[in-house]
């Protein structure tokens, strides 16, 4: 079953389009959403939340989002970089608050999150480490029974062993059936954890497939000229301080990154432009 269904999702700014994206996420897996700055990732996530309005269709496990919004927010759990919100307040004052807007809050569960995440609620927002107001807000979306976590960013900004505890947390989740889609340009968290990557590039979807699927077609391949290298298909011919490199499809050539193949399609596009 897909946890998530999203059907030509279209925004349209005067200087960026949106779109329109159709895919899916599914249950019980960890998807990333990948492009480099700019290329829609957050506003694919606000605008599949309703946080800005926007064209298509957006289904939670089954429920359609504009028609059952409640039933599909009691689900759903929206993470953005960091948690902003109260900074003068301690952490058991904004629980509180955000108890009265879901019906099914489970303190129990909430405060097991808090056990588990080393979080302590006496403490105010404004005192925590970025890595712990991102398990606060975790916390708080656990504790309403989310089954779908839209993360935006959420690594951005953590050093690299905040970062690696957050992956193993999110591998966590994902044993106990959470369903993950996060936005991110630090592909080293995906390499860690992702079982499928959406690729968008200028507003539009370049790649939906397993991440092993798209890293096994690819391979990183040395040329002695631009001429040569277009001569053979390669895909995005850039220099690099070993010589040029492009990808190719084959057998030729060493495996390509996650990087490799975000900053080569990328320099493809530009070559149609």
């Amino acid at each position: 079953m897909k946890a998530l269904e999203v059907e030509a999702l279209k925004k349209v700014y005067p200087d960026f389009t949106l779109g329109p994206l159709s895919f899916g996420v599914e249950e019980g897996q960890i998807t990333g959403l990948i492009g480099r700055n700019g290329a829609g990732k957050s506003t694919t996530l606000k605008a599949m939340m309703g946080l800005i309005s926007c064209e298509g269709r957006v289904r939670v496990f089954g429920k359609d989002f504009s028609e059952e919004e409640f039933a599909v927010k009691e689900r759903l759990g929206y993470v953005g970089g960091g948690f902003r919100f109260y900074p003068a307040k301690p952490l058991s004052a904004v629980a509180r608050a955000a108890a009265r807007f879901y019906p099914h809050w489970n303190e129990e569960t909430f405060l097991h999150s808090c056990n588990e995440y080393g979080l302590i609620l006496s403490k105010r927002v404004r005192e925590l480490s970025e890595g712990m107001k991102m398990k606060f807000s975790l916390a708080l979306a656990l504790s309403h029974g989310a089954k779908l976590l839209l993360l935006d960013e959420p690594t951005s900004g953590l050093d690299p062993l905040s970062r690696e505890d957050f992956c193993d947390t999110l591998l966590t989740l994902k044993g106990q059936g959470v369903t993950i889609l996060f936005s991110t340009h630090i592909t080293s968290d995906l390499m860690r954890v992702a079982d499928h990557i959406l690729y968008l590039s200028n507003g539009k979807l370049l790649a939906n497939e397993p991440l092993a699927g798209l890293l096994g077609r690819y391979r990183v391949q040395r040329f002695a000229s631009f001429e040569e290298g277009h001569a053979a298909g390669a895909i995005g011919v850039k220099p690099t301080k070993m010589g040029l490199e492009g990808l190719v499809t084959g057998f030729e050539g060493r495996e390509a990154t996650l990087d490799e193949v975000m900053i080569h399609l990328e320099y493809a596009q530009k070559e149609t432009i």
